[in-house]
């Protein structure tokens, strides 16, 4: 990983040739976790797929042409009405994606249990996504609706996007049952919870925040026993108005409990605040 990203900081042509192959990826494995798993048990999980797996099942269409006909109007709204601030990576992710939905349209179903089709298909579904936005790009969609929406409302981007995957989740519970909303729900949350394993990877550090009143045995035996750096914050305590700087300093999961067992060796008075760290960038840790 650390090759590949000298590579492309050294050819910047390698690291656009990379993204695009990224958004070629990650597009396939959405239309092919749709067609495997979320459009042959109606779990319609929000999005363009959603809305194409509803009039699959209402009216027949065939849901690459559905796709097709909201991405690309949607894409051009988004050009004319947000800017130009989306790029041919993002028009390549929104054509690719509902043309691999139609090669792979007469693939057998992986599954016919809903729940598990929900949660594979969710999973596929975040494993595609995170690798198209690694690609700095996205499929378009409803991302765009909402993106539009978010301009001229003054809602959330946030809450924008739940509106809309609402009102579709909303609309299978309607056309199908109550059930099959259900399970795209969890489809929708297991895609999301997939997306941030993606972004962030599947490492995770902790954080820790040290006030103690032997910050430099502390700090040494952090720097020097478990060769980590430690940072000192300026901080005043609220009650007594005196200075006590704290200590930070992150580490990775196995050395947690070595940090604990330290701290807890040259002061055991120590207040020690941990966090999770969900990716942490520098010195020891991933370089990007």
């Amino acid at each position: 990983m650390n090759i590949l990203s000298n590579l492309t900081k050294t050819y910047p042509r390698t690291r656009l040739a990379v993204d695009y192959v990224l958004v070629l990826i990650g597009s396939a494995i959405i239309a092919l976790a749709f067609n495997v798993f979320l459009l042959p048990n109606q779990v319609a999980s929000g999005g363009v797929s959603g809305i194409s797996t509803i009039l699959k099942t209402v009216v027949g269409w065939e849901p690459a042409y559905v796709q097709w006909a909201f991405n690309i109007p949607l894409f051009i709204a988004g050009v004319i009405l947000l800017g130009k601030q989306f790029g041919v990576k993002t028009l390549v992710g929104t054509i690719f994606l509902p043309m691999v939905v139609f090669l792979t349209n007469n693939l057998e179903p992986w599954t016919h249990d809903a729940l598990l089709g929900a949660l594979f298909g969710g999973i596929g579904v975040g494993l595609g996504l995170g690798i198209v936005f690694r690609g700095n790009a996205s499929t378009g969609g409803t991302d765009l609706a909402a993106q539009i929406i978010n301009k001229y409302t003054g809602f959330t981007l946030g809450r924008c996007v739940v509106m809309i995957d609402g009102l579709i989740v909303l609309t299978a519970a309607i056309v199908f049952d109550i059930e099959k909303g259900l399970y795209a729900l969890i489809a929708l949350y297991v895609t999301s919870k997939t997306i941030d394993l993606i972004q962030v990877g599947f490492g995770r550090s902790k954080m820790a925040m040290i006030i103690t009143n032997k910050q430099e045995e502390v700090r040494e035996g952090i720097l020097n026993k478990i060769d980590r750096g430690v940072t000192k914050l300026s901080a005043y305590g609220g009650f007594t108005d005196h200075e006590r700087p704290v200590l930070m300093c992150v580490v990775d999961q196995t050395e947690f409990t070595k940090l604990k067992q330290l701290v807890k060796t040259l002061d055991p008075t120590a207040f020690v605040v941990v966090m999770d760290a969900a990716e942490v960038l520098g010195e020891g840790f991933k370089r990007e």
